[in-house]
């Protein structure tokens, strides 16, 4: 098929290259000249594994082109892919002035019929709002349809080509049966795709989001609760897992989630449950508790060390909100480092793939290391922030060597409390009583 796709962020790009990749022909397009040049060029603005050399034999193959020339890009299209960005504004509701700027530049290019499709995650009601824009500006015939993205950043590619299942959101039997037929090699292993009114479809992409947002918040909450009462939230959570009505996904406490689609869209959710006039207690309890995970952390940090960290150095590993990923959206990182520059300490930095977002971030107000044991150097305490699976099997003897003092904050219990304390550490993680060296190694 001939598609474009109007947007080379995050999944724009994702989308693209793997539609490009089953065998139709793809336009990425976007207005920003330089970014479109690095692409033609081979430069990827985002790391995802795998999308590199995916991009570069779809390229080499001639299935997949970028350009700055939207009307071209739909002139040769069947169907055009919104894919561009829906910033959070300041009352939590999604700014879709990109979206229909582009619904816009589509309608003034049209010749014959388009399926136009919001990729994009957008509140419900903007197919309607984008059909009307549409219907506006040209008299050629169209239908929009939502076609919500479930990517996990770190597993895109592997997402995008083998999903669990496609969601088509249409009201239109010829719309339907092109994206049934556009879909139809990626889902050769039996997962379904799903047919529903376009209204359901948009509410899909918020609704899952959110419930998994929620599920980490609850994990939190009780990692919390573990502390105080003298439980291990880790044998809390093995627990709870092994129940098959409940699962072992998205149920590890830590610092909360981060990234371009969790604090977002339960945001956008919350502030759609209020323009309807509907109470939305549990999203809002999600959402607090999530900001409040990161409070309790850094409380720790400034408790051990009696409320004053000014002077101190910490030794920081990961940037990115999560592994696997560059992308420092939302990132908890951020407020942790913000929080105890703004108390007078230094930060010495690593993280595999983040550290050009992160001086975008912060400038020279941090330090930014080559290794992870080059930010151990001189520092008062490790913080382990993302993990990466390097940090998962670390020398810890040539931690605790490098460190002032064997202190190690641990964001993501990646360690076991026992086994840090016999290896001469203090160790303060999330959900399990904090442990003290033990004095025949300290």
């Amino acid at each position: 098929m001939k598609i474009c796709v109007v947007g080379t962020g995050y999944v724009g790009l994702v989308a693209g290259t793997c539609l490009a990749e089953m065998g139709n022909d793809v336009i990425c397009v976007d207005k920003n000249e330089e970014k479109i040049n690095d692409l033609i060029k081979g430069k990827i603005p985002i790391y995802e594994p795998g999308l590199d050399e995916l991009m570069q034999i779809n390229v080499r193959e001639g299935r997949l082109t970028f350009t700055t020339n939207l009307a071209q890009a739909v002139d040769e299209s069947v169907i055009c892919f919104i894919a561009v960005g829906t910033p959070q504004g300041d009352d939590g509701a999604c700014d879709l002035s990109h979206v229909f700027g582009v619904a816009e530049e589509i309608a003034k290019s049209m010749k014959e019929y388009k399926v136009i499709v919001n990729k994009s995650t957008v509140p419900v009601g903007t197919a309607e709002k984008v059909a009307n824009i549409v219907k506006s500006i040209t008299s050629y015939d169209f239908d929009v349809v939502s076609n919500p993205e479930f990517l996990k950043q770190g597993a895109a590619v592997e997402d995008f080509l083998k999903p669990d299942r496609v969601i088509i959101g249409s009201d239109s039997q010829k719309a339907t049966e092109i994206m049934q037929e556009l879909y139809s090699p990626f889902l050769r292993t039996g997962n379904p795709v799903i047919i529903m009114d376009v209204k359901s479809a948009e509410m899909s992409k918020y609704a899952a989001n959110s419930f998994l947002a929620t599920k980490i918040s609850y994990i939190n909450e009780l990692a919390n609760i573990c502390e105080q009462v003298g439980a291990d939230i880790e044998h809390v959570r093995i627990g709870m897992s092994s129940d098959r009505r409940i699962g072992s996904q998205f149920l590890f406490p830590g610092l909360g989630y981060g990234g371009s689609c969790f604090p977002k869209d339960v945001k956008a959710l919350i502030k759609v449950a209020q323009d309807s006039g509907i109470p939305s207690k549990i999203l809002e309890a999600a959402d607090e508790i999530n900001q409040h995970q990161r409070k309790i952390f850094l409380d720790k940090i400034f408790e051990y060390f009696n409320g004053d960290v000014k002077g101190k150095t910490f030794a920081l590993w990961g940037l990115a909100f999560k592994p696997r990923t560059n992308d420092m959206r939302e990132a908890p990182a951020i407020t942790i480092i913000q929080k105890l520059v703004n108390a007078g300490a230094n930060i010495q930095a690593y993280d595999p793939k983040a550290i050009e977002e992160a001086k975008v971030i912060f400038g020279d107000s941090i330090k930014y290391t080559q290794t992870n044991y080059e930010a151990l150097s001189g520092a008062d305490a490790l913080i382990l922030v993302t993990e990466w699976n390097e940090f998962r099997r670390p020398d810890f003897e040539k931690i605790k060597k490098l460190l002032k003092t064997p202190v190690i904050f641990d964001g993501r219990n990646q360690y076991e409390p026992k086994r840090m304390q016999e290896r001469g550490f203090e160790y303060v993680c999330v959900g399990k009583q904090p442990l003290k060296a033990s004095l025949a190694e300290v």
